[in-house]
C-alpha cells in the first residue's frame, strides 16, 4: 500500500510540475499557416483524344460490367480502363503530347452517359510530366458536353476548370477521336 501512494505521489507531481498541454505544441506553426500564392495563371489547351476499343491494339478495354450490361442500349454498367493518346491534331499519326489514363463507366440507362475519372498526363513541350485530372459526366452523343477539371499536377499543381468536349468522329463500334478546349486556372 505505502508503495502505490509513492507511486501515487510521484506522478500527481509529474502532472502538477508538467506544462500545461498547449504550451507543449506549436498550434499556430501548422492549424493557421497561409499559404502564399503567386496571382493565378489561366491556361487553354486543345488536342485531340483517341479511344480506341476495337481492333489488335485498343487503348480502352473493359474490366467489369454488371449481369445486364450486354443487354442495356447504353451498355450501363460497363467499365473500361483507358490509356489513350492525347494528340495536336485528329490525325491519329501526329504529335503526341500527352495521354488520358483513367477509367470510365457507362452511368445512364436512357443515355449513353460516360462517368470520366480521368487523368490527361502531357508528355511533351513545357507541360511534360504535368497532369490534369477529369471528373465528371460525359454524354457522349451530345454534340458539345462540358466537364469539370478537378485538379491536377506540377505546373497545373491546385487546378480547377473545365474541359469541353466535342466527338469530331466515331464508328460503330464506339471507337472514337474527341477533340478537347480546356480553360484550367492554376
Amino acid at each position: 500500500m505505502v508503495k502505490l501512494s509513492y507511486i501515487l505521489l510521484f506522478i500527481i507531481s509529474l502532472i502538477v510540475s508538467s506544462p500545461p498541454l498547449t504550451q507543449s505544441f506549436h498550434i499556430n506553426n501548422w492549424a493557421i499557416s497561409k499559404l502564399e500564392t503567386k496571382q493565378e495563371t489561366v491556361t487553354n489547351l486543345q488536342f485531340y483524344f483517341h479511344d480506341t476499343i476495337s481492333g489488335k491494339d485498343p487503348t480502352a478495354i473493359r474490366v467489369a460490367q454488371a449481369a445486364d450490361t450486354e443487354k442495356s442500349p447504353t451498355l450501363f454498367g460497363a467499365l473500361l480502363m483507358a490509356d489513350d493518346p492525347l494528340t495536336e491534331t485528329p490525325d491519329p499519326k501526329s504529335k503526341l503530347i500527352g495521354r488520358a489514363q483513367g477509367i470510365y463507366g457507362s452511368a445512364g440507362k436512357e443515355e449513353l452517359a460516360l462517368l470520366m475519372v480521368m487523368s490527361f498526363c502531357f508528355t511533351d513541350g513545357m507541360y511534360n510530366g504535368s497532369s490534369i485530372s477529369i471528373l465528371g459526366k460525359n454524354s457522349a452523343f451530345s454534340p458539345v458536353r462540358e466537364m469539370p477539371i478537378v485538379g491536377g499536377t506540377g505546373v497545373f499543381r491546385l487546378a480547377c476548370g473545365y474541359a469541353v468536349a466535342k466527338t469530331h468522329w466515331y464508328n460503330e463500334v464506339g471507337d472514337a477521336i474527341v477533340a478537347y478546349n480546356v480553360t484550367i486556372v492554376h
